[in-house]
């Protein structure tokens, strides 16, 4: 009797490393691209819900920081080719008197 429990100790013991194995391997294997895609989409539109959206009015306000900060760039980069085509437009006369 105790020797049959013995066995089936070991049997058991070597079914529980077969598992083991076996489970490190399905681990280590890729699932194909289009389940792995759709994990993907799933947890994009998960993390989009937990984002803050601005309200419209915050939205306006950095929408018009983002308009006068354009338009002072333009500004000063219309001066400064203004500046260089003055520039060159004198040196080329010099060159030509």
């Amino acid at each position: 009797m105790a020797k049959s429990k013995d066995i089936e100790t070991e049997n058991s013991g070597k079914a529980v490393v077969k598992n083991e194995k076996k489970k490190k391997a399905d681990k280590n294997k890729k699932p194909n691209i289009f389940i792995r895609m759709g994990r993907k989409i799933k947890e994009t539109f998960l993390e989009l819900k937990r984002v803050t959206w601005p309200t419209p009015l915050q939205a306006l306000k950095a929408t018009g920081v983002v308009i006068g900060i354009v338009l002072i760039f333009l500004v000063i980069t219309t001066a400064v080719n203004y500046g260089f085509s003055a520039l060159l437009q004198l040196l080329t006369d010099l060159g030509t008197k």
